[in-house]
């Protein structure tokens, strides 16, 4: 009873307390971004839901210990591979991509709960070569466990989200010691087909594997149009306009002239950081991305405090998958980056994935309850 005692008061209330706000700030938004249409008024509800739900999930998930997840690693793998077989045959289509299943008036997402079996998977297999030589089979051992996740995302096609496995994986690479020349090579590479891509992209020269509206988003960030007001550049350019007519205090919560008047589209989605700017000024956008920074630095502290190396590399996974996914919707609402669906983590709407990234922060939780006995 006293060890139970001990473990609750090492829960890292600063970092749940982030995602409350961030979460109840992301509900108040997107009660905002769709006011007035009545079609979209359910997802207010659903969201608020979906934010409870995760708030018990964290709680439930930071009482187990974590390595009870990790011991389960083979069947959680071969489920969400099921899962993601099953999509590509079965799953509804947006934006060219099979993307989720229907449930009701509910839609899944398992590729939003892919990512976190991927961190799970990754963990578990850098604890167990963690004594090994950084080689190259010590490289593609991860990749391959990876792998299998993300070969069956890409037939989706769901380019957006192997990017943010590719970068998960990376990082865990790059921490656990992979040598420097390996990560020479796989910059070189890299560069060599981004550069490919684009180059074929602007050429107009189909790419298999990519979508034509991918292409056509990238051809769109590289050469811009100025005079294509009305096509591929419109949502980015209403983006920029919410952005800059915020100002620095904002017009007031449900006065955004874009936001109101529907010039910024999906901005319940992709572009609710550019809502929230619109409404709420700098003032407002530097809040989430200082709320955002809290919740990726206490998931750092978790990693550097936690008592294992399957327990760091989950709260380092965690933490990654925040951040990107953060910098890169950001950085496309200010057309700092190509225009892609990755939604803005606790802030924009979408059932799956709130309820993922919260089951992540519940695994971090329950890193940080069984840390070392070091100061956090």
């Amino acid at each position: 009873m006293v060890n139970r005692r001990l473990s609750w008061r090492n829960f890292d209330f600063l970092l749940l307390g982030a995602i409350v706000l961030a979460s109840s700030f992301g509900t108040a938004m997107i009660r905002s971004a769709v006011a007035g249409n009545e079609v979209l008024q359910p997802l207010i509800s659903r969201q608020v839901y979906f934010a409870i739900l995760g708030v018990v999930l964290i709680f439930l998930l930071a009482s187990v210990d974590y390595r009870y997840w990790l011991a389960l690693y083979r069947p959680i793998y071969l489920v969400i591979l099921i899962f993601l077989v099953t999509l590509t045959g079965f799953g509804q289509s947006a934006f060219g991509a099979q993307r989720w299943f229907q449930v009701g008036v509910l839609f899944l997402q398992p590729t939003e709960f892919a990512k976190i079996v991927a961190i799970i998977i990754l963990a578990r297999y850098f604890e167990a070569v963690q004594d090994r030589p950084r080689d190259l089979r010590w490289v593609f051992g991860a990749v391959l466990w990876a792998s299998g996740i993300i070969v069956l995302i890409l037939l989706q096609p769901n380019l957006s989200n192997v990017m943010v496995l590719s970068v998960i994986l990376a990082v865990m690479l790059w921490v656990n010691g992979i040598q420097v020349k390996h990560v020479a090579f796989a910059a070189v590479v890299g560069a060599v087909l981004l550069a490919s891509v684009i180059v074929l992209s602007v050429l107009g020269i189909r790419i298999p594997g990519l979508q034509a509206y991918q292409q056509e988003r990238i051809v769109n960030f590289v050469v811009p149009d100025p005079n294509d007001t009305y096509g591929n550049r419109y949502n980015v350019q209403q983006a920029l306009i919410a952005v800059g007519s915020g100002g620095i205090f904002g017009q007031g919560y449900g006065h955004g002239s874009q936001t109101q008047l529907r010039f910024l589209k999906v901005r319940h989605t992709d572009f609710i950081f550019a809502a929230s700017s619109e409404e709420f000024g700098m003032v407002g956008g530097v809040l989430i991305i200082l709320t955002l920074g809290i919740i990726v630095w206490r998931c750092i502290r978790a990693a550097q405090k936690a008592r294992d190396m399957a327990g760091s590399m989950i709260a380092l996974g965690v933490a990654t998958l925040i951040f990107f996914q953060g910098a890169v919707n950001i950085g496309m609402n200010l057309n700092l980056l190509p225009v892609s669906g990755l939604p803005l983590p606790f802030i924009s709407y979408g059932g799956s994935g709130l309820t993922a990234l919260m089951i992540g922060i519940g695994l971090v939780e329950s890193v940080v309850m069984r840390r070392k006995e070091l100061e956090f």
